[in-house]
């Protein structure tokens, strides 16, 4: 296989090549460390790179990013590797030194986004979302504590999933920080998931009845209104198979929240050896350290607030069946930081009340910024978001990999915008 070939695969088309003996599990990972070696130069998402092999599965043979936070001992890691996934390294998360996690480090420098060099990928799950948008791998692990899937998802034009909480243990002992994977294609995202669940989805059962609601602000956070529109219009493309509404949904700002329930020291014993700074109500929070315990989840200004979203979101999901919103309320912000921008705000009330949510690919803003809608589903319904996301995917079809990456002083966008 040669490495032009690879890049241009999908997961799900990898793992049928293999099992079918038109290529061996070698040759891919041999294509795809060629790629990491040209590309990684340039984006900086890995940390670390190996030689897997892969195993039998769906997934055969399946080149695959992991978390550096999480490493392959983690368990999504190990359900993917059963799956038949070839772990070839481990991808950049923030390290101590700021307040904001949307970055992603190595000893190299800072992880770069392929879609423009200048500005971040997003993070916790930095290197994750870089590696698969660069198409050096099809599919890489991410967790998701405030919005460490989605939000990388979106800046790099790609697909992340944060699963209901408790689906798989979470990462934190206060029950935020779920597992998820990042993808190219929904089909990928899926195969991922089924991997992670025991489910089988079935992208093509769309149910024609579903109801959704659009909201760009949740009733308080502030949105950039470029990025609101890209994200509705995509939203707006499911119109006819899904019946598509504005809601009244408010929902009381999460922040004071969350940071009281992830406030607790970390336990060095949980950190897997990843340097990671305490949590932040600026930029994006910590979404990949553990906290000692939950010992906020009950009492307090705190608890009443997280009490009445829940009410809100169950009395929404009773009579609707998605909800779609943006997925960060701006385009991804230079490697300085993001300022006074929270960029978490549209997100990170998800993982306390636990529903499950994707970032899809929307479109790109003026300056070629790609943006990512966010769509959340009641409790369970994972495969419901699936489906829906393969439905966008084919009404408003999105870059399945990037460009060809260009040279160290020159990014895509600039090169594709002439």
């Amino acid at each position: 296989m040669e490495a032009s070939e690879y890049v241009g695969l999908s997961g799900v088309e990898i793992g049928g090549l293999v099992r079918g003996r038109v290529v061996s599990r070698e040759e891919v990972v041999r294509a795809a460390l060629e790629v990491v070696g040209e590309r990684d130069a340039v984006v900086r998402a890995f940390v670390g790179v190996r030689s897997g092999v892969g195993g039998d599965g769906a997934l055969a043979g399946v080149p695959l990013g992991v978390k550096g936070s999480e490493g392959v001992g983690s368990e999504q890691g190990r359900r993917m590797v059963a799956a038949g996934c070839a772990v070839v390294g481990e991808t950049a998360v923030p390290r101590a030194g700021t307040a904001w996690q949307t970055w992603g480090w190595t000893p190299r420098g800072v992880t770069r986004n392929p879609w423009c060099l200048e500005v971040t990928p997003g993070g916790s799950s930095a290197g994750s979302a870089a590696a698969v948008a660069a198409g050096m791998v099809p599919l890489a692990t991410g967790s998701d504590g405030a919005g460490s899937v989605r939000i990388p998802a979106a800046w790099c034009g790609i697909v992340g999933l944060k699963l209901t909480n408790g689906r798989l243990p979470a990462r934190d002992r206060a029950g935020l920080n779920t597992p998820g994977p990042l993808a190219r294609t929904v089909a990928d995202a899926a195969a991922a998931y089924d991997a992670l669940s025991g489910a089988r989805t079935l992208l093509d059962a769309f149910p024609v009845s579903l109801r959704g609601a659009w909201s760009a602000t949740l009733g308080f956070a502030e949105v950039d209104p470029e990025v609101a529109e890209i994200a509705r219009t995509a939203a707006e493309a499911l119109q006819g198979p899904l019946s598509l509404d504005a809601t009244s949904l408010r929902l009381n700002d999460p922040a004071e929240t969350w940071t009281s329930l992830r406030a607790a020291p970390i336990p060095p014993s949980l950190t897997s050896g990843v340097p990671i700074p305490s949590p932040s109500t600026r930029g994006e929070p910590d979404a990949a350290s553990p906290t000692r315990d939950g010992s906020a989840t009950s009492g307090g200004p705190s608890a009443a607030s997280r009490a009445l979203n829940d009410d809100a979101l169950a009395a929404f999901f009773a009579h609707t069946d998605l909800l779609f919103t943006p997925t960060a309320p701006y385009p991804p912000h230079g490697h300085e930081g993001p300022g006074e921008r929270m960029n978490v705000a549209l997100t990170w009330a998800f993982n306390l009340s636990g529903h499950p949510a994707i970032s899809v690919p929307a479109g790109f803003t003026r300056e070629g910024l790609p943006v990512g809608l966010q769509i959340v589903a009641r409790h369970g319904e994972e495969e419901a978001l699936l489906r829906v996301a393969a439905e966008l995917e084919r009404r408003r079809p999105w870059p399945r990999w990037t460009p060809t990456m260009p040279p160290r002083d020159e990014s895509p966008v600039k090169r594709q915008n002439g």
